[in-house]
């Protein structure tokens, strides 16, 4: 065991002697940033004691939700998914990649619909095609005062290349889109994965967000200054912790920590959380909830009054036919829940496919003003957005 001497100038002579233990202070060094960023005391977002009942499987113990709306806004004759809203110039967007019957296919394509109103939604159009070694998936949109971006997931095909890159296309119009250019890490170099579809825009003009990377999906938070979200992106500290996580949702909470919830693919049946105090450069490792998950994307976010908000299917098996919003007043003790929609408001699937989930799936919202928006796929054949006035 080496040895550690206390009187200055000779633990001075020592380290300059002992590569072994720089590297442990160093260590010590990087850990005590991390509980400076993260914050000392982590508190666990959860919910209330018996607020959901995960057994009562026709309506989780819930009341339904008022002042809801649902519209469809497209009806697709194959395989439907990752659905986004976002609002720009007066008008709403929503996009989603489409495929003729299964997921995540060579022809998979991202197609798009605008409305003024959020009820009547324009004919579908292409936002992205797929190319000769990828399909296209969303990314999530990147909205500002005078430019709308879309992040475009160029994924390989699974016998050709693991993981996927990252572009974006632009329009200041919302009508003609810029050709597709890669997204930059602060480096220079193109992001090597995959973006989650809800980059969160900090006050300050930071975008807060995270990526999959290669190889296969390795979940990393990230984060930019960029006000345009095309570069200067990096790797926000994430240390190992519990589960596999993957497709995480964040918010601000009231003390002004982000938080950010994951799903977990080691199938725990519950949400993984992680919390930031230094605008999501640093995070704390994933630890398990006590919330119930079909194991499954979910979206949060904070409202205008401050309250934060998450929807999810909170049924603690893989089944994803019921969807529930849940409230908290400070980020952290969620006390008030609704069911959006359960099995009985669930068709039957019109047709079969690979990964074609039935049921409510891949939630993402969108605050505007009193209103949130959800827009997800109903059995990954119909876009949907849901209406909510909290």
């Amino acid at each position: 065991m080496p040895k550690i001497f206390f009187h200055n100038h000779r633990f001075l002579l020592y380290l300059q002697s002992n590569f072994t233990m720089r590297r442990i202070l160093a260590y010590i060094l990087v850990l005590s940033c991390a509980l400076v960023g993260c914050g000392r005391h982590i508190r666990e977002p959860r919910m209330a004691e018996g607020l959901i009942v995960a057994t009562d499987t026709l309506s989780l113990g819930l009341e339904r939700c008022p002042r809801t709306e649902w519209r469809v806004i497209h009806r697709s004759e194959g395989y439907v998914n990752n659905a986004v809203m976002t609002r720009f110039k007066g008008r709403y967007y929503c996009m989603w990649q489409e495929s003729a019957r299964d997921e995540d296919t060579p022809d998979t394509r991202i197609m798009y619909a605008t409305s003024a109103d959020g009820k009547s939604w324009s004919t579908p159009d292409i936002l992205a095609k797929p190319g000769e070694d990828f399909f296209a998936s969303p990314g999530g949109w990147l909205a500002r005062e005078d430019t709308l971006t879309a992040l475009v997931n160029r994924i390989g095909s699974p016998e050709r290349s693991a993981g996927g890159s990252a572009y974006c296309i632009s329009t200041a119009d919302g009508q003609s889109w810029t050709a597709p250019r890669p997204v930059l890490m602060a480096d220079g170099n193109p992001v090597d994965g995959i973006f989650e579809q809800d980059p969160l825009p900090l006050p300050e003009g930071r975008w807060v967000g995270a990526v999959h990377f290669r190889p296969g999906t390795t979940l990393r938070p990230v984060y930019t200054d960029d006000p345009t979200g095309k570069g200067g992106w990096k790797k926000a500290r994430f240390p190992e912790g519990e589960g596999k996580p993957l497709e995480p949702s964040q918010y601000r909470a009231g003390d002004g920590r982000l938080v950010m919830f994951m799903r977990d693919q080691s199938s725990s049946f519950r949400k993984l959380f992680s919390v930031s105090g230094d605008r999501g450069e640093t995070w704390s490792a994933p630890a398990l909830t006590t919330i119930p998950d079909a194991r499954t994307k979910q979206c949060a976010g904070t409202l205008p009054d401050g309250r934060t908000f998450w929807v999810g299917c909170p049924t603690g098996t893989k089944s994803r036919r019921s969807l529930a919003v849940a409230f908290s007043e400070d980020g952290y003790l969620y006390s008030e829940a609704y069911l959006l929609a359960g099995p009985r408001d669930l068709p039957e699937k019109r047709k079969e496919g690979v990964y074609k989930t039935r049921g409510y799936n891949y939630p993402k919202a969108l605050v505007d003003g009193d209103t949130l928006w959800i827009a997800l796929a109903v059995n990954k054949e119909d876009v949907c957005v849901i209406r909510i006035r909290p």
